[in-house]
């Protein structure tokens, strides 16, 4: 049993078979990226000051 997958012409091309292995990502991809990594922080700050200030409040310091 054959394990090639070559069909019509493909064996017969004399030009090189060319595989793109990663394509960097574009600056729209970049930019959305940092929002994001920027939101996650900001968002993990709030609860974390939040969480601070019930803990405090049932505690009775505050």
């Amino acid at each position: 049993m054959s394990r090639h997958n070559i069909t019509g012409s493909e064996a017969f091309d004399r030009a090189p078979y060319i595989l793109i292995r990663g394509v960097r990502p574009s600056g729209r991809h970049r930019r959305r990226a940092r929002h994001l990594l920027a939101s996650a922080i900001l968002f993990g700050t709030l609860a974390g000051l939040g969480g601070t200030a019930v803990a405090l409040m049932v505690a009775g310091v505050i």
